[in-house]
């Protein structure tokens, strides 16, 4: 019994700590460390409680919590800034920025910016906001991007499928031809599995035929 009272209270404990820590941080941008810690704190606790005890509780319970709050993704300054900048520079074009709830910074960006029916190269219009994504990314040395292509159902999966990667592939290039790492950068294709409109209307596949960018910033090694 009193094992199990120290383990809640050092959980408890950490998970105050680590929000202590987020002090400038919105609601919504605490969720995911407060998450985190909580969850390594109760982990932490339960495995040092089972091998030494009340002590053991404790110092798990307070490395767990450094270990969970660091083991998501983190909504820093640079990310809340990035974000402004590519909601100024894609203003009124139709491209969608948002917070996900994992704190990843989402971009989704229809046809008629992106990519002409069919085609995988890059059209002007996209030069300029890929231009303005590059530039935050290359501030930012601890952020990752995971880049999806996806299509309307006209046509086949043979066709459709590579053609998805392949406009998921020439945004990547475009990135690394203006430094981007190229270690930095994931790359998929869904072809048109995944639709986020009717594809029984021209609208609807407009809206299908789409890239989306995540970008995602790591917490730095301690």
């Amino acid at each position: 019994m009193q094992v199990q009272h120290t383990r809640l209270l050092a959980a408890m404990l950490a998970g105050a700590l680590a929000l202590g820590g987020c002090a400038n941080m919105s609601e919504e941008q605490k969720s995911g460390t407060a998450k985190g810690a909580g969850i390594g704190a109760l982990a932490g606790a339960v495995l040092g409680a089972a091998t030494d005890g009340k002590k053991g509780a404790l110092r798990g319970a307070a490395l767990g919590a450094g270990v969970g709050a660091i083991g998501g993704h983190v909504w820093s300054t640079r990310m809340e800034e990035q974000k402004r900048q590519m909601q100024a520079s894609t203003a009124g074009t139709g491209v969608e920025v948002t917070q996900t709830a994992d704190n990843q910074l989402k971009l989704n960006i229809p046809s008629d910016i992106s990519f002409a029916s069919g085609r995988a190269d890059i059209q002007p219009n996209f030069r300029t906001i890929l231009d303005t994504f590059a530039q935050g990314l290359m501030q930012n040395p601890n952020a990752r991007v995971r880049i999806i292509g996806h299509t309307d159902n006209t046509g086949s999966d043979a066709v459709n499928n590579p053609l998805s990667v392949n406009r998921a592939a020439s945004v990547r290039n475009y990135l690394t031809a203006r430094g981007v790492p190229a270690a930095a950068i994931a790359i998929d294709g869904r072809g048109s599995y995944e639709p986020i409109a009717s594809n029984a209307t021209s609208e609807g596949r407009a809206r299908n035929r789409r890239v989306e960018i995540f970008m995602a910033e790591t917490a730095p090694a301690q």
